[in-house]
């Protein structure tokens, strides 16, 4: 088995998870979705490429960008990732590296 590992100098930008945590208005009762920070990580933030692009417009989807992070778990698609220039990616999941399946999740994401 071929083992590529995860070059670090690819991980330059700094990116934010984010999780949903709804709470509830005293006075109105409205329920509101804000955003904590659960971690801050370095990436590697990719658009997809032509043939990839091409691929995820075939299947009616809005992916248009990669990111590379090193593994870490309890990650799900719920959750947001920010750039480092405030951009919003969401998440359509996280697939762990072909080898061990905990160095590194690739991500392919929407961006808001």
């Amino acid at each position: 088995m071929r083992r590529t590992p995860l070059d670090a100098g690819r991980l330059k930008h700094r990116v934010v998870i984010e999780a949903p945590t709804r709470t509830q208005n005293p006075t109105t009762g409205e329920v509101m979705t804000t955003w904590a920070a659960i971690a801050s990580v370095f990436a590697s933030i990719e658009p997809l490429s032509a043939k990839d692009f091409i691929a995820a417009q075939t299947l009616k989807s809005k992916i248009n960008t990669r990111i590379v992070i090193r593994y870490r778990s309890g990650l799900n698609t719920a959750m947001r990732l920010v750039g480092p220039d405030g951009t919003i990616y969401t998440p359509a999941g996280f697939l762990p590296d072909a080898d061990t399946g905990r160095e590194y999740l690739t991500v392919p994401c929407a961006s808001n």
